[in-house]
């Protein structure tokens, strides 16, 4: 949340950066958008569920999903472009060598019959050739707090709604005749991507790793344009698939003993998220809408190919996708959608990447579902590059508050200065 308090130029209508404990107006948690009326090409006023209605001069969409930035007639997009939309090698479908089934794995109901059916969320349909564009995103997962203390560890529990058949290609996986699993665990035991923590070695960030874990892949495609009981919906599934798998895992004896014990030694922590029975309360949302403005960062941008002339950010994390799709290719099941190119270095985000096209809504920021095509948003999408831009957005309100102008026709000349000012880091180190 970004706050801002009376000051600056003119008290009457200007606000500057503050601190949460400098703030003179109330701050509402667990509200939700109704309804968006528009004067023209400005926002007047928004309507919350339950009635609250909040009318402003500019308005700042920091949601993970772009719900303000959709009713306000914002143009956006969702799934992953072709290459050939911005020339492009990473975009669309890539069907790659990493977080990818390792040896051929049986992806029908009843193994080799294909009458059968699939396994669930595994496309039966080919993905075509790489960099094809299509309507799918990122898988969603829960970023989890772990523990392998004996005196804070709460064991796995089974879930009561425990379908076995979602975690088919797991043992089927394990079971192969290339058996690839010690990609999972180190040699001293450590499981991969089971970070642990300082100063408390004891817990952990866990996150997705390999060909099967905890991204719920194929479970999120309706999420971004769902209503919030839709979205519920679909948060409880992607609650009970990461339990269930995490129960499956450390249970089931078609997974290896070594890497079932090593799963079983950890659980949830006793003394985190002690209000959501210590399970994380955000849904890890990677992606959803991205706006479409008259900047739109691509590849081209974090490698270097192509650079803006108005930035309001510093990008550098690596051009990353999760994956997006399972898939049926000769019989056996793939994975498609993982990226993971290191950028050529910093880059900027461009001011026009986080306000709508000329011509669009004029008082709206939007510094999260910002104009980014899939694969740039991939190295965008980090919480410090939304920390930075939502500060500049902000910035940027101010000014156009003061200087009475739409956010599109705020020079660059001077919101420059005053970014400046604030401490941002604009300068992208030479090329």
């Amino acid at each position: 949340m970004i706050f801002l308090k009376k000051g600056g130029r003119d008290p009457e209508i200007s606000w500057e950066l503050a601190g949460p404990d400098e703030v003179d107006f109330p701050a509402y948690h667990r509200q939700f958008l109704d309804r968006v009326e528009l004067d023209g090409r400005r926002i007047a006023r928004i309507t919350l569920l339950g009635g609250l209605t909040i009318k402003a001069r500019i308005f700042i969409d920091a949601t993970y999903e772009g719900d303000l930035m959709a009713k306000a007639g914002v143009s956006y997009r969702i799934g992953r472009e072709s290459n050939q939309v911005y020339n492009e090698t990473l975009n669309g479908v890539q069907v790659r060598d990493l977080h990818q089934f390792s040896h051929p794995v049986d992806p029908f109901v009843e193994p080799g019959n294909p009458a059968s059916g699939t396994l669930p969320h595994v496309n039966p349909a080919d993905a075509g050739p790489n960099g094809r564009g299509d309507h799918r995103i990122q898988a969603y997962c829960f970023r989890m707090c772990m523990t392998d203390s004996p005196e804070l560890r709460i064991p796995w529990e089974k879930p009561a709604q425990f379908d076995l058949q979602e975690y088919f290609l797991a043992s089927r996986w394990f079971k192969g005749k290339k058996n690839q699993y010690n990609e999972l665990i180190l040699p001293n035991d450590e499981l991969r991507k089971f970070d642990r923590l300082e100063p408390a070695p004891h817990k952990t960030d866990t996150n997705n790793h390999g060909p099967f874990s905890s991204d719920f892949i194929g479970a999120n495609y309706a999420w971004p344009e769902s209503d919030y009981p839709q979205r519920e919906h679909l948060y409880q599934q992607h609650v009970n698939y990461q339990k269930g798998l995490y129960w499956f895992l450390a249970n089931d004896p078609s997974i290896p003993a070594r890497y079932r014990e090593r799963i079983g030694s950890f659980g949830l922590a006793k003394d985190e998220f002690e209000e959501t029975g210590h399970w994380p309360s955000q849904l890890y949302i990677r992606e959803a809408r991205r706006m479409i403005g008259d900047y739109v960062p691509t590849e081209n941008d974090c490698m270097h190919r192509k650079f803006c002339d108005d930035p309001v950010g510093i990008g550098s994390y690596t051009v990353d996708s999760h994956n997006c799709q399972r898939f049926l290719r000769d019989g056996r099941v793939l994975n498609d959608g993982d990226v993971q190119v290191p950028p050529a270095g910093p880059y900027g985000v461009s001011y026009r990447s986080i306000v709508p096209r000329k011509g669009e809504c004029e008082n709206l920021a939007v510094p999260v579902c910002c104009s980014a095509s899939h694969i740039a948003y991939g190295s965008v999408r980090m919480e410090p590059v939304f920390m930075i831009l939502g500060e500049s957005a902000a910035i940027a309100a101010d000014l156009a508050l003061n200087d009475k102008v739409a956010l599109q026709d705020l020079p660059y000349s001077a919101l420059k200065p005053e970014l400046i000012k604030a401490g941002q880091v604009l300068e992208v180190p030479e090329h």
